[in-house]
């Protein structure tokens, strides 16, 4: 197998289990093991070693394909164990001298990307039948008990000296910035006095007195801990509804080309304009017609559309999420034939109960939601060309702002806006509303409108009146106003845009993810720049070294 060469610096996400370097997956009839086993020499950049199953990016790049190959290669799983492959330690969680090293950058995205694949975790737990144990066979630290958190349970080794810690606070004088403390508290309902001793405990909290604060579910000693393991492993896979005897499908490679342009798939195009610092993604409809009984789709596989282009958007975003940092505007753009996307709409929401469209659904909301938490501006453009219907009207609610080119005098010409039934409920965002729900408050009027013209072609006039978009320019001025819209995004503060839309893009009501992203989007990218953590005498600076880190002890 051979797979896509990127430059130099580049990061990619796309893996295979052949180039795994610290994970391994199992799969014994309905239940999977993920083995995490790091190699301490094989971080994703040079300069630190993963000492104690530690981690960085790359073991996270890993960890999410491998639970992509579980939902589509192995529908016969129904639960999986992730547990170490080491003895006396399950995971020490972020490496350190990792984050020591860092940008600031780099170290909010790595958190944000390991966010979302904890998310994901929960997600599959949730609509796709797998459900999730942490066999934490050792000491479980940090990201690794944050890891744990995002099981449906956790069973710890009973060995008197396992424990479970979340030692940011004492230790390096940073927060669990990958959801501890929100899953502490909003997930497992540990008692506030029981938490913030947990939290301000370097050693941890072991097996008996774990579970009575319910930082754990189950403990049991060695002798009977992998026994214990998998009698509950084969309990939650007596409950899932995954097909015992289906065949998998195989995630091939993602066909990617990288050049000075941008980043080229079959379905997604993105161009970089790095002058204007801004990037269009260009995302084409399917080009013919497919069939629509589940043999075809199912031959098909990684090559149908929904799926192939859910993949390569998700790439796209990751690449520019890591690699192209100033560029702060995306134009969303669609093209191709709406009948072809409608059809596909149709075929997803007809079979949405079989296990491959199931799990393909679930990409799709997963790369939405992945978008919608990116701190870029998101500008959709619907002009003469476009394909804004159902699947694809999500990236048009998705956007920050939304233009479509009016044309007055031949209105059957315009580009039409087309909404299908899976734009009303299919593809929740993280705040757990689907994207039109959100976008009008959850107010009952605007959606019944909304819904009331699913199938129908809507034009400029039709699309504003229903609150589709934000402005319809017309053929004269369309030109001027983008321009002067794209301009004016590019002269404003970066950090004030990325505070400003993740405050107006998910409206009213909390749920756990959206605490975390804005837990890590306040907390941490405050703290991560403070002396007191990344200062000459900083605790992260010093970590390692011998010496104590010097605090700044005004609170602010």
């Amino acid at each position: 197998m051979t797979y896509p060469e990127a430059p130099p610096q580049t990061i990619i996400y796309d893996r295979h289990p052949d180039q795994y370097k610290h994970w391994r997956l199992t799969c014994a009839g309905p239940v999977a093991t993920l083995h995490l086993d790091i190699n301490e020499d094989a971080g994703i950049k040079p300069g630190y070693k993963l000492k104690l199953n530690s981690y960085d990016l790359g073991v996270d790049i890993e960890f999410h394909d491998a639970l992509q190959r579980i939902r589509f290669e192995h529908p016969e799983v129904r639960s999986v164990v992730i547990t170490s492959g080491r003895e006396r330690i399950f995971c020490s969680g972020a490496n350190i001298f990792m984050l020591g090293l860092s940008t600031h950058a780099w170290k909010v995205n790595f958190c944000k990307f390991t966010n979302e694949t904890r998310n994901g975790i929960e997600d599959s737990s949730r609509h796709s039948g797998l459900k999730f144990i942490a066999a934490c066979n050792g000491t479980t630290a940090g990201g690794g008990y944050e890891m744990a958190l995002a099981c449906d349970e956790i069973i710890l080794v009973d060995d008197r000296s396992s424990a479970v810690s979340l030692p940011e606070v004492p230790l390096l004088g940073v927060l669990p910035g990958t959801g501890g403390l929100t899953r502490v508290t909003d997930k497992r309902r540990v008692r506030r006095d029981h938490a913030d001793i947990f939290c301000t405990l370097t050693e941890g909290i072991r097996a008996q007195r774990a579970k009575e604060w319910r930082l754990i579910d189950d403990f049991a000693k060695p002798q009977q801990f992998a026994e214990k393991v998998q009698q509950r492993a084969e309990q939650l896979a007596e409950q899932s509804d995954r097909p015992q005897d289906g065949k998998g499908v195989a995630l091939t490679p993602i066909k990617r080309g990288i050049d000075d342009a941008g980043y080229h798939y079959e379905t997604v195009d993105v161009t970089i304009d790095r002058n204007a610092r801004q990037a269009t993604l260009a995302i084409a409809a399917p080009a013919a017609k497919a069939a629509d009984d589940i043999d075809s789709i199912l031959a098909a596989g990684a090559d149908w559309w929904p799926l192939k282009m859910a993949r390569e958007l998700d790439d796209a975003i990751l690449m520019l999420r890591t690699n192209d940092l100033e560029i702060g505007t995306w134009i969303l753009k669609t093209s191709g034939d709406a009948q072809h996307l409608l059809a596909v709409d149709a075929t997803l929401a007809k079979h949405r109960q079989h296990w491959f469209v199931r799990e393909v659904i679930g990409m799709l909301r997963r790369t939405l939601a992945r978008l919608d938490v990116t701190s870029r501006t998101l500008i959709a453009l619907v002009d003469q060309g476009s394909c804004f219907a159902g699947t694809l009207a999500e990236l048009l609610l998705a956007a920050d702002r939304s233009y479509m080119l009016a044309l007055p005098d031949s209105p059957d010409q315009e580009a039409k806006i087309t909404l299908t039934e899976m734009n009303f409920g299919s593809y929740p965002m993280v705040n757990g509303r689907y994207r039109i729900a959100a976008r009008f408050y959850d107010e009952e009027g605007p959606i019944a409108a909304a819904k009331a013209s699913a199938g129908k072609a809507l034009g400029a006039v039709d699309a504003s009146a229903l609150g589709l978009v934000t402005a319809t320019p017309d053929d004269l001025d369309w030109d001027d106003e983008i321009r002067i819209v794209l301009e004016e995004r590019a002269s404003l503060s970066p950090d004030a845009l990325t505070a400003m839309e993740a405050n107006l893009r998910f409206g009213p009501g909390e749920t756990m993810e959206t605490r975390v992203f804005g837990r890590l989007s306040a907390w941490q990218n405050w703290i991560f720049i403070r002396p007191n953590a990344v200062g000459e005498t900083g605790a992260l600076k010093v970590f390692g070294s011998g010496n104590k880190a010097i605090f700044n002890r005004e609170r602010v």
